[in-house]
């Protein structure tokens, strides 16, 4: 083996004050803006190499040993927190997914999962004013999401002054209980846009060499393009297993995702669309049917409303992304789309889905206005918690 020379002109690594926390069904690591070195204090490349270092990016491996993230899309997350810069609001929230096998970090959307955990974060780091914190009973914390400009409420219980993390509530995805944390996503479709980008509410796509789909898109939470499942050969109740070892099935779903991409209107062509790994995601539903989950429950017909697979980040998920919850919330809530269908049809305010982990309730308020669907608020609960504080160790990037 061989030894360091003496003198030797490498570096001591980067200690930067970092939290890893559990929210909702993901896991990532958690900064406070003015921690970070001041070259990683503003977006771009230095930032962008230090968040890879940290999480383990890339790995041809696939595995992340040399870093902090878990070798999945939930676990490769980063979080960026600040004082608000936007009145009536506490925290800036700044989401980052960044790929495992690429040097690519992902800034195009929203991490509803992590967001249960800011509101925690940004207690107990200062961000919140003392006189906005109770000494019993629910902390509301306003954030402002960067990523996608939309305002986001953390309802955090607090007991003695301090974030209470213990609970009984429990999350399917999720292993232990904890302490229950409301989230509400307020207008997280602004009246200026559009729900329904070509204002359809279930459209045709055309994939050459795949086939033709009928598809609900929909830009709520984040952009998510919804199929049936049964015109993607699926019954709607499938594991990660079933699709995730399945290479030649999740090329299938990327290529379908980047033409859908370009239906939607995010990107100008395919080879656009291939910039984004994280927006938009791929769904797809089918009616209820009992079926039983990856821990083995069982879980009755009557017990939910639909069934819902989503991928994120090309592979299919363990339950379910909080800003896709979102954006399925807001479908069901719009008749006639595929998720309204796949859910019965007519008026629904709020829907129970199946997912590989359990299943979730999703609340939507939308309503019609001049012929255009508005959506005022989308509410779930989540759970978080402080996994381990302290410093991150990381070689300082070269670029």
């Amino acid at each position: 083996m061989s030894q360091p020379a003496a003198g030797s002109a490498f570096a001591p690594q980067l200690k930067i004050p970092a939290t890893y926390m559990r929210g909702g069904t993901s896991k990532g690591m958690f900064f406070k803006l003015s921690d970070l070195p001041v070259a990683a204090q503003v977006a771009g490349a230095y930032r962008d190499a230090l968040l890879l270092r940290v999480i383990g990016s890339p790995d041809p491996y696939g595995k992340q040993t040399d870093g902090m993230g878990g070798a999945t899309s939930s676990t490769s997350k980063t979080v960026i927190l600040s004082a608000s810069t936007q009145p009536d609001h506490d925290v800036d929230y700044l989401f980052g997914q960044v790929a495992i096998d690429r040097p690519f970090v992902d800034w195009s959307g929203n991490c509803g999962n992590l967001t249960a955990a800011v509101g925690s974060f940004a207690i107990n780091n200062g961000l919140v004013e003392a006189g906005r914190i109770p000494e019993n009973g629910v902390a509301v914390v306003r954030i402002w999401q960067a990523n996608i400009h939309k305002t986001i409420i953390a309802r955090v219980p607090i007991t003695n002054g301090e974030v209470q993390e213990t609970g009984d509530f429990m999350l399917d995805g999720v292993t232990f209980p904890a302490a229950e944390v409301p989230v509400e996503f307020v207008a997280p479709v602004d009246p200026s846009e559009a729900v329904l980008p070509t204002g359809n509410l279930v459209d045709t796509l055309i994939v050459p060499d795949i086939g033709e789909f009928q598809v609900s898109m929909i830009n709520s939470g984040i952009p998510t393009l919804f199929f049936n499942a049964s015109d993607l050969g699926y019954i709607g109740t499938e594991l990660q297993d079933a699709i995730n070892n399945d290479e030649a099935a999740l090329a299938r779903f990327e290529t379908i995702r980047l033409h859908g991409a370009v239906k939607m209107g995010l990107s100008s062509d395919i080879e656009t669309a291939k910039g984004s790994q994280h927006t938009p995601k791929i769904a797809f539903v089918a009616p209820a049917i009992a079926f039983t989950t990856s821990s083995g429950t069982d879980i009755a017909k009557d017990a939910i409303d639909l069934h819902v697979r989503a991928l994120s980040m090309g592979k299919l998920h363990h339950a379910m992304m909080g800003t896709a919850a979102v954006a399925i919330g807001t479908a069901a809530a719009i008749p006639g789309t595929l998720v309204n269908l796949a859910a019965g049809g007519g008026a629904i305010e709020s829907v129970t889905f199946g997912h590989p982990s359990g299943t979730l309730k999703v609340g939507a308020s939308a309503s019609l206005v001049d012929a255009k669907w508005q959506v005022e608020k989308v509410v779930m609960s989540r759970s978080a918690r402080v996994l381990m504080e302290g410093n991150v160790r990381v070689p300082a990037p070269i670029l």
